[in-house]
């Protein structure tokens, strides 16, 4: 009879990956997955790149902490592991770095803007395919941006010091990105991080949970 480890290993090779809280399937970059070190320690693989098999988690705040508090991850790994304490802050840690990341290769390669003013610019003038604010910025503000915009995509980040950094500026509240692959990779970890985070993405459903 075919275990819950045997699917989750025939899963590994195929196109969608099952997590082992829900069992659901889903697309692995919707995802999260993890891997053991050699001492056995849960880490975090983002971009599931790393060597060996995979642990697959749907990106929920409940999921990760029924894996972790009800021994998930030691049944998927078939012994005894180590499961970080603040497994969730490292997690939300890297997401957030990812989606800084990416703004800073969308800037090198001229596909996002920041500031008020050019951000409407581009929201007017068509060219915006994805919004990213603030959490700390101004709400009124940040509503008076979105003025018109009913069709754009939101991503949240949570520091204007930390979006100000990709920008090599001290402090960034809103910026755009024109659309592309880099602008669906901030989409697709945003909606990782908003999961994890409990976070709700401003504005309403449509603009936080298309991916294409």
């Amino acid at each position: 009879m075919e275990t819950d480890a045997d699917q989750d290993r025939d899963d590994e090779r195929g196109p969608l990956r099952r997590c082992i809280v829900t069992r659901d399937r889903a697309a692995p970059e919707t995802m999260l997955r993890f891997v053991l070190s050699p001492d056995r320690i849960v880490t975090p693989d983002l971009s599931a790149r790393l060597p060996g098999r995979g642990i697959w988690l749907s990106a929920r705040r409940d999921v990760l902490e029924t894996a972790r508090t009800r021994g998930a991850f030691a049944r998927a790994a078939r012994g005894q592991v180590v499961v970080p304490p603040d497994l969730d802050k490292i997690l939300e840690a890297g997401l957030v770095r990812r989606m800084l990341e990416t703004v800073g290769l969308a800037r090198r390669a001229g596909q996002v803007t920041y500031g008020f003013a050019k951000v409407r610019e581009w929201i007017t003038g068509g060219r915006a395919g994805l919004i990213i604010q603030a959490e700390d910025g101004s709400p009124d503000e940040r509503t008076r941006l979105l003025s018109g915009a009913r069709d754009l995509p939101i991503a949240v980040v949570p520091t204007a010091a930390g979006l100000g950094a990709a920008f090599g500026r001290d402090h960034v509240v809103h910026a755009a990105m024109s659309c592309g692959e880099l602008a669906r990779r901030v989409r697709v970890d945003n909606e990782r991080y908003a999961g994890l985070s409990g976070r709700a993405v401003p504005g309403s459903a449509d603009r936080s949970t298309e991916l294409g």
